[in-house]
């Protein structure tokens, strides 16, 4: 690591929400400040060095009586490949009746996460 990272944040594993000051030294060493709980350590050390996200939205179907269908991530994805999940969803058109579960997208933009259906889609 070459260089300091400092950052605030609101952890979101327990219902504390502890407001953390994370620190990430040059030497690879976590600092944490707030945290009520070790939950708050390691949410905070995800944070500064990885941070992933749980992704829900909607994609378009060919069905007039269910235009849309409500989407979900079955992991978490990395915070910078967002955008690039989303762009491949767009382009996704569901065109078989689904369950709730089902995978609509398998590996979203190349994180190995499934995009799976949250609603049933019946006839």
């Amino acid at each position: 690591m070459s260089h300091k990272i400092e950052k605030d944040l609101i952890c979101i594993i327990c219902p504390n929400g502890c407001r953390l000051h994370g620190t990430l030294t040059e030497g690879g060493e976590l600092e944490v400040t707030g945290n009520r709980c070790v939950r708050g350590k390691t949410f905070a050390g995800r944070e500064l060095t990885d941070p992933t996200r749980s992704l829900t939205t909607t994609v378009k179907t060919a069905f007039d009586d269910f235009p849309y269908l409500p989407v979900r991530t079955d992991g978490e994805i990395p915070k910078y490949a967002i955008a690039k999940v989303l762009e491949e969803l767009r382009s996704v058109l569901v065109t078989e009746r689904m369950t709730c579960g089902d995978v609509v997208l398998e590996n979203a933009a190349g994180t190995g996460v499934k995009i799976i259906a949250t609603a049933n889609l019946y006839a």
